[in-house]
């Protein structure tokens, strides 16, 4: 199945789309790297060096993994 929220994403990528969730917890240290990652799939916004999640980023993040799908199953 391929829809707009199917990306192949790393843990590190998952982690750190899971830590930008607004659950008003501190976020911690980001990794600027994987940041710039995500922003490039358009997933992340980085307004004024603040990441934020964008609508295709919460989908995904709301989705889940499809990796941990077949774990599941």
């Amino acid at each position: 199945m391929s829809t707009e929220t199917d990306f192949q994403l790393t843990a590190n990528q998952w982690d750190m789309l899971r830590a930008l969730r607004p659950t008003g917890a501190p976020v911690g240290k980001l990794n600027r790297y994987v940041l710039d990652q995500l922003a490039e799939l358009g997933l992340v916004a980085l307004v004024d060096d603040a990441p934020t999640l964008t609508t295709t980023g919460r989908a995904v993040v709301l989705r889940g993994c499809p990796k941990l799908w077949d774990l599941a199953a």
